[in-house]
């Protein structure tokens, strides 16, 4: 199954790899990852696509918890 996270970010130093590992290490492939970061704010707008077999709730608990994660909201792609 498909899931669509939206994250907001810290722009920080290896937080996209922090989020690819833990995305990654809870049995999910990123299939689609776009992002946008304003020059004058500290924040990174991410939104991944990605593929599993496993209930998204574990994942979005996992992200949560990552320092440089502000936010997560995941929902079935259509």
């Amino acid at each position: 199954m498909r899931y669509q996270l939206d994250l907001t970010l810290r722009r920080a130093e290896g937080a996209l790899v922090r989020v690819l590992g833990t995305t990654e290490r809870r049995g999910f492939q990123p299939v689609r990852v776009d992002g946008d970061a304003s020059g004058d704010d500290d924040q990174w707008q991410l939104r991944m696509t990605v593929e599993g077999q496993r209930e998204p709730d574990g994942l979005q608990m996992q992200l949560a918890k990552l320092h440089d994660c502000l936010s997560v909201e995941v929902q079935p792609c259509p």
